[in-house]
């Protein structure tokens, strides 16, 4: 398998400092990025490493899905997915990611809402990403199946 790289530039200190982070496997882009747009509530047109773990999670999670539905024999037409990340203080000192709440919406052929909803949370505990964020203390799953 692949190793993908991504690189970060970071110029100042943490209060006053700001950097970029660049996707340089896939040459995708370079996102701006400052710890005090970090901890605001609506990031200020910049990006941050819990943004980037919700995206990597909701995507590894979408596939994940789809790859267990298809071995159920259901055919996926549509799966939405979201992560919420949420960073909080450690007890320890500093930060640390305290929940991470997936929503999925799938509009898929040949499953019932049960069947459904076991594909969902087996790919929760089983994607990749789940597996390297084991460490955070609240993992939740909002599943439901959809009709077209």
């Amino acid at each position: 398998m692949p190793t993908r790289t991504a690189r970060t530039a970071w110029d100042g200190g943490i209060q006053d400092g700001s950097g970029e982070v660049e996707l340089s496997s896939s040459g995708l882009g370079t996102f701006e990025m400052s710890f005090p747009k970090r901890s605001s509530e609506d990031g200020g047109g910049t990006t941050n490493p819990e943004e980037l773990i919700a995206a990597a999670h909701s995507a590894c999670y979408s596939m994940q899905l789809s790859a267990l539905l298809g071995e159920r024999g259901a055919t996926p037409i549509t799966l939405q997915t979201s992560a919420d990340v949420t960073l909080g203080p450690d007890p320890a000192g500093g930060f640390r990611i305290t929940a991470i709440a997936l929503r999925v919406r799938g509009e898929v052929d040949g499953i019932d809402e049960n069947g459904f909803l076991e594909a969902a949370e087996e790919a929760k505990d089983t994607c990749p990403v789940s597996k390297a964020l084991e460490g955070v203390d609240e993992m939740t799953l909002d599943a439901a199946l959809e009709t077209a």
